[in-house]
């Protein structure tokens, strides 16, 4: 997953971008990067690291202009080099940047395609890259001095036949404005909001409604799937539906774990979705075992305490604080290697060993991927004394790998791949283990006010919402993001990064 936005204003928007990457930096921790246009030039600053480390005075200095887009990164197939960082750009025609979150499914087709019919080159790996001069060309076909917004959603059309998989996009044109975009299925998250200042009516485009708030802007709604919204530069807002037969299927994963829980995706509030997630884990636990011996629940934070919290207000049991983090370690579910994760989590939590000794603990967490975390908190809930460790998932079993832009590690690599739910607790050292039914977090997320029919499940049920993805495919990822793969493809980016530098 990665985070962008972008945004037309009337005076200079580096601080509105800096921001609001501050927002959504929990969308990405692996690279940042903005670029602003003025009087038809780019400024553009980007490179590996936290925002708060990328940009400092002298370069927001530099990033002059009233509109940009701005990107967090989160590598999808182990690459960290800082040559992969977004935006990208190309010159032709008129100059233009793209910031991307998701993935393309059928990138090697195009890559291909690019270089054999479109002419153009592509410098990195990323699919981003090849996603740009697809837009490139599209729009260059157009054959315009000046693109109007006719020419513009004509481009994102095509950019829709010809790309298959999971895309939210802010692409801004040098000199006219900036265009959103989100796929046919609306797999990935993105909305748009506007603003009132004494100079006039600002807009913004983002991954997450979030980074609206904060800035002040208010959200006017999510992009639909398919739909675009093109922003000139003088501020002139216009969208337009661009695929053929969109239909949303969003991505339920980013109400598991991936979004803020002041976030509002799909007209879904996700703090409610996972309030509604934790209800229905303690329904679950009373049908299996009504005459429970739980005495606590404890949340492993910071994504699992909204569900933890109200599966314990169900069960009548005390909710209790735990573990405490130290939030200058960064995320173990991004760290490369087990090795490195294995480490990092005595860094990250401490137990409070007054709320586990003698008692039967129930400890919550978002969901189990590769089980090396939660294997290692239960044996730190029992070196603090637990009578008894229970583990609750408020996620089904991640059984299978994500293609449309969250890394996931390759099949093998998942806990629960071929395996029972006795198999993974024993794996993990827990006396009793409860996932939530796919049913359920269906009914959790889609169930509210805004009523969502289908959703993205694949990492769930093997069910991919694109067609496209079969087990050559799937081979063919597993090799890429593979632990072992991924140390190799480090160490050679690091390389690039000291010759570079």
């Amino acid at each position: 997953m990665c985070g962008i936005v972008g945004i037309v204003g009337k005076s200079n928007v580096n601080q509105a971008l800096y921001d609001a990457l501050t927002v959504l930096q929990h969308r990405g921790q692996d690279a940042a990067g903005i670029v602003t246009s003025h009087d038809g030039r780019l400024f553009l600053r980007k490179d590996n690291g936290l925002v708060r480390d990328v940009f400092h005075q002298r370069h927001m200095q530099r990033l002059v202009g009233h509109m940009g887009i701005g990107h967090v990164r989160y590598p999808t197939a182990g690459s960290s080099t800082s040559a992969e960082a977004q935006p990208f750009y190309v010159n032709s025609p008129y100059g233009i940047t793209l910031a991307h979150n998701g993935n393309l499914t059928n990138v090697e087709q195009l890559a291909k395609e690019i270089y054999e019919s479109d002419l153009r080159h592509v410098n990195t790996s990323s699919d981003s890259e090849v996603l740009l001069n697809v837009f490139a060309h599209e729009l260059a076909q157009r054959g315009k001095l000046q693109p109007t917004e006719e020419d513009v959603f004509a481009a994102v059309t095509d950019v829709h036949n010809r790309c298959v998989g999971g895309y939210a996009v802010v692409a801004m044109v040098t000199g006219y404005g900036i265009v959103g975009f989100r796929d046919p299925h609306g797999i990935r998250p993105i909305v748009f909001g506007q603003r009132h200042t004494d100079e006039g009516v600002e807009y913004m485009i983002a991954s997450e409604s979030v980074s609206l708030d904060v800035l002040g802007f208010t959200l006017i709604r999510d992009l639909a799937p398919g739909e675009a919204v093109y922003i000139t530069e003088d501020g002139k807002l216009h969208t337009r539906q661009c695929a053929v037969a969109p239909k949303l299927t969003p991505c339920i994963f980013e109400h598991v774990y991936l979004a803020r829980p002041d976030s509002i995706i799909d007209g879904v509030s996700v703090y409610k979705a996972r309030l509604r997630m934790g209800e229905k884990l303690a329904e679950k636990i009373l049908r299996e075992r009504p005459e429970h011996d739980i005495d606590v629940v404890i949340p492993i934070p910071d994504t699992s305490r909204t569900a933890a919290l109200e599966l314990a207000n169900h069960l009548g049991v005390k909710f209790r604080e735990g573990f405490v983090k130290n939030r200058y370690i960064g995320r173990t579910f991004i760290m490369p290697g087990q090795a490195a994760r294995k480490k990092s989590v005595r860094q990250k939590l401490n137990a409070i060993e007054l709320e586990f000794r003698g008692k039967n603990v129930m400890l919550v967490d978002d969901s189990i991927v590769r089980g090396t975390t939660c294997k290692q908190i239960i044996q730190m809930a029992r070196e603090a004394g637990a009578k008894n460790v229970y583990f609750c998932s408020a996620a089904p079993a991640v059984r299978y790998p994500n293609v449309y832009g969250i890394d996931m590690p390759s099949a093998h690599e998942l806990i629960a791949h071929n395996r029972t739910t006795q198999d993974v607790a024993d794996l993990i050292g827990a006396d009793w283990l409860i996932y939530q039914d796919l049913p359920d977090l269906i009914e959790a997320v889609g169930g509210g006010k805004i009523k969502i029919e289908q959703f993205d499940c694949a990492v769930f049920d093997g069910k991919y919402v694109t067609g496209d993805v079969d087990e050559t495919y799937l081979n063919k990822i597993e090799q890429a993001r593979n632990d072992s793969s991924k140390i190799k493809t480090q160490a050679v980016s690091a390389i690039i990064d000291l010759y570079n530098n």
